[in-house]
């Protein structure tokens, strides 16, 4: 299902929204469903997982509980009862695992019953060294699910700047520039000095790749915000909301 409105600078390409892959994906015997369930997953799972664990499960189980939900979505057509003029994507989807939680916990056990379905392959201890590093006590399973979730968010529009600059033959720029986005890795970003030797131009060029750099990050960040909402006038309070979660767990959640 193409989005006929895209919320980038270039109108002209094809934009599928994360409620157009929910619909796909909730067609079982459409083309390409699996596939369109395996990119929800791939995107979305670990700050469920990171919910799931929140909630008191081990990690083991918090695993399958995961894989276990999207197949309950699948199984159950929970994703063909989603209606995206309901409201986010981020809601519908936290609502159902919540569901998922407090019915079919106690005897979810995905890899017994996956039916020969394969996702995305986990890295599990990568996950608990993750989780081992988020907050105790001070913030709660929903707010740590947002931040996790702006995370993904900010993670797919790096990952659409990096591909969009090496199509343009710019990897080495956006691969010496990147560090100016501040996408929270801890890291210091190189002097302007140093960034100007590297690319063999001028301190000035360097300031207007890295001022063009940054809004083509905020145009893709936005899109992909645009993506997980009903219309685009959400956009805003979705980041608002989203900041607030970062905020709150600021400290805590690592890239």
């Amino acid at each position: 299902m193409p989005d006929q409105t895209s919320l980038g600078e270039d109108p002209y390409r094809f934009h599928t929204t994360r409620w157009s892959l929910v619909l796909l994906s909730a067609q079982s015997q459409a083309p390409g469903f699996q596939a369109a369930l395996g990119e929800l997953y791939r995107i979305y799972w670990y700050p469920l997982y990171a919910y799931v664990r929140r909630r008191g499960h081990a990690a083991e189980e918090a695993r399958d509980l995961t894989q276990g939900f999207f197949l309950h979505l699948l199984e159950h057509k929970t994703l063909a009862r989603a209606d995206q003029l309901k409201g986010k994507f981020r809601s519908f989807l936290l609502g159902s695992l919540q569901n998922y939680l407090s019915t079919e916990a106690d005897r979810a056990r995905c890899l017994k019953r996956g039916g020969g379905i394969e996702f995305v392959a986990l890295d599990i201890q990568d996950a608990e060294d993750r989780y081992k590093l988020e907050p105790v006590d001070a913030v709660t399973p929903e707010k740590v699910f947002a931040a996790r979730w702006a995370m993904a968010l900010l993670g797919e529009a790096m990952n659409r700047l990096r591909q969009e600059y090496a199509i343009g033959h710019n990897a080495v720029t956006f691969e010496t520039l990147k560090a100016f986005l501040d996408f929270g890795n801890g890291k210091e970003p190189p002097t302007y000095e140093q960034a100007a030797a590297t690319l063999q131009v001028s301190v000035g060029a360097v300031k207007t790749l890295i001022h063009r750099l940054r809004k083509r990050y905020t145009t893709w960040m936005r899109e992909e915000i645009g993506r997980t909402v009903s219309t685009p006038a959400e956009i805003d309070a979705e980041i608002h909301e989203l900041c607030e979660a970062l905020i709150v767990a600021e400290g805590w959640i690592l890239p």
